[in-house]
């Protein structure tokens, strides 16, 4: 899809976004806080969510990714990051041809290590996944040209889930046979250019690998790629509240992710995933 975009929260994910869409001869603009070191050829424009008087000059785009994260040292409440942030965005933007939203997979609250998919109920226990539930609600209600990406854990180069805990020994708290639904971030970026060009208005598309994989597998898998000794678990204290993730046990279905997007993982299992990662 030939046009310009537009990336909020050009990081980890977006990063990788942006560099392909460059690739494409697109124009490419993002939208930051400050000094953040973006590719080279990516428009800056310096703006935040919580400010709606830095949003004024946001261009006339065909994309919009939004993929905005939480950073607790800034200052803001996750609520007016996701929820209020976006609702000023909304306000300022003129209307894209494709919006697509990085969600959480954290809306589903289910706790019995159920298989789900796009239909299943959204109850998040935790209090970060009904703030994002919010979001997602806000934004469909407002824009018909949303698509909803709803990620699982993103690992990858450079991000490679309790690696300074397993390195140093330490011990890992919480039941090491509760399920991870992850995706490497490779075939995120898949996921959302696929979602960009197939993607259907209005719908939603849970986005992670073919194999949930527990706790003890994948830490153990790790381990061994990172030279550490294997992990150790150990549960919370018993005269402690069960923190809500540690509550979170389901495995996600992507099956329209693949049929509907038509998206082929180059990683579709941790193991793939993990001995992939360049280690530094």
């Amino acid at each position: 899809m030939a046009g310009s975009c537009l990336i909020f929260g050009c990081g980890y994910l977006g990063r990788c976004v942006a560099e392909k869409w460059l690739k494409q001869g697109r124009r490419v603009f993002a939208v930051t806080r400050g000094g953040s070191i973006l590719p080279a050829g990516v428009e800056r424009i310096v703006g935040d969510v919580v400010q709606p008087e830095t949003l004024k000059a946001l261009p006339s785009v065909d994309t919009v990714l939004y993929a905005i994260g939480f950073d607790r040292t800034a200052g803001p409440s996750m609520r007016a990051v996701y929820v209020d942030g976006l609702a000023n965005v909304l306000t300022h933007l003129p209307q894209p041809k494709r919006f697509v939203y990085v969600s959480s997979s954290s809306v589903y609250g289910q706790t019995d290590g159920v298989w789900i998919d796009e239909s299943a109920p959204t109850k998040p226990a935790e209090e970060s996944g009904r703030i994002v539930l919010e979001a997602e609600s806000l934004l469909l209600a407002k824009l018909a040209s949303t698509i909803i990406l709803r990620f699982s854990g993103i690992y990858g180069p450079g991000r490679l889930l309790r690696r300074q805990t397993i390195e140093k020994g330490e011990p890992i708290v919480g039941d090491a046979d509760k399920w991870l639904n992850l995706i490497h971030r490779d075939d995120g970026v898949r996921a959302v250019l696929a979602a960009e060009t197939r993607g259907t208005p209005g719908c939603v598309y849970n986005v992670c690998d073919d194999h949930p994989v527990r706790r003890r597998y994948f830490y153990t898998t790790l381990a061994r790629v990172l030279g550490a000794a294997p992990p150790m678990f150990v549960t919370p204290p018993a005269n402690q509240p069960i923190p809500p993730h540690e509550r979170a046990h389901r495995r996600i279905n992507n099956l329209r992710l693949k049929r509907d997007l038509g998206v082929v993982l180059q990683y579709p299992n941790y193991d793939q995933g993990l001995r992939a990662c360049a280690i530094v």
